[in-house]
This record gives structure tokens, sequence and C-alpha cells, in this order.
């Protein structure tokens, strides 16, 4: 029985090639994937906590997190996108943005251009916006703006006091209209959302 994957606002298709790179070929619904892959990201979770200063502004380390994140759910976990989805840039310009990404935000850090709840709310949502990935980028984003507030000596963000953000909750509805809302360079709604 194939995968039948139900599509929420904000959420990027696979396509069928991305589909046929499932692992776990006894998930047949959305709500098993995503508890599946909820177990996995627990996984990488702690292997977050095992990990000693990363260089989170950096390739090698968004790839690995993304890897740890999924790598027993999709066979190309931690590989960047091969197409063009409804959200990000150009697949082909994935890395470039990411290392402008990273280039930027190492400036607002060492400049001190904002807060560090701002750096990182502006680095997820320009994460988000670059989407790396076939699938998982909210989530990998969000792991990664928290990596970037504990290298920063911050602690984590609350994400809406932790509510799920994948199902078509109340709570996705608010993170993804703070995030249209930061497309148009309206920081407000994301920054209170970060720490709800």
């Amino acid at each position: 029985m194939a995968l039948d994957l139900e599509e929420q606002d904000g959420q990027t298709p696979l396509d069928p090639d991305e589909k046929a790179g499932l692992k776990a070929g006894h998930l047949t619904t959305q709500a098993q994937l995503n508890d599946w892959e909820q177990t996995n990201i627990l996984k990488a979770v702690r292997w977050l906590q095992r990990t000693r200063d990363p260089e989170v502004l950096s390739e090698g380390f968004c790839r690995d997190l993304h890897k740890q994140m999924f790598k027993d759910t999709w066979k190309w976990a931690g590989t960047f996108r091969r197409s063009d989805k409804n959200i990000g840039c150009d697949w082909t310009q994935v890395a470039v943005k990411l290392k402008n990404l990273f280039e930027n935000t190492r400036w607002w850090i060492d400049n001190k251009t904002f807060p560090p709840d701002e750096i990182a709310a502006r680095f997820h949502r320009d994460l988000v916006w670059i989407h790396p990935f076939p699938n998982g980028n909210g989530r990998h984003a969000r792991m990664m703006a928290d990596a970037l507030l504990a290298s920063m000596g911050e602690p984590p963000f609350t994400w809406g006091k932790g509510a799920d953000l994948v199902s078509g909750t109340e709570a996705r509805g608010q993170y993804l209209a703070a995030l249209r809302a930061a497309d148009r360079n309206d920081y407000k709604l994301l920054l209170a959302f970060v720490r709800s």
C-alpha cells in the first residue's frame, strides 16, 4: 500500500522520486508518517545534546542535523532538494543561498546588529525560505534556530509553548501567519510567537 500524504497549508508536496525515498514502507498515512518522523527527531535532539560546540553556521552541520532528524525515514535525508517547490529559491541555488545566510548571520552576531532572539528569528525565516530539503524544512529550521541560540549562550525558543506545528492546529496557523509577515519584513508576530 502506498503512502497517502495529505497536503496541508504551508507544507511542501513531495514529488514521486522523493516519495520513493521512504525507508519505512509500513507507513501508509500522514499521521503515521508524522509520528514516525517525530520519533526520529527525538533521536536527533539527543544527538544534538551530545554534540560539543557544533559549527551551526555551516553547510556540514545543516546537512548533518537534517540527516539525524530524518535518516530513519527518508533515503535522501541530509541531501539538498533537486527540484523546485512551492516555496524556496531555485533548487540550483540552495548551497549559495545557505552560504550567504551563514555569512550574514555571522555578521549580525559579530556586529550585534539585532538582539539574539531577532538574529535567530531572522535566521529561521531565511532558512525556511531557502527550503534546502525535500521535506522537514520547518522542523529542521526550528532546530537550527535553537542550536544557533545555544551557540550564543541563549535559551531555545518555546515555539508556541511547544505546540504541534506540523498538523493543522491553531498554533500552526499562528506560526505560518508570523512567517508570512516576516516574509514582508515584519518580524513582530514571529518574535512574539517564538517566545510564546
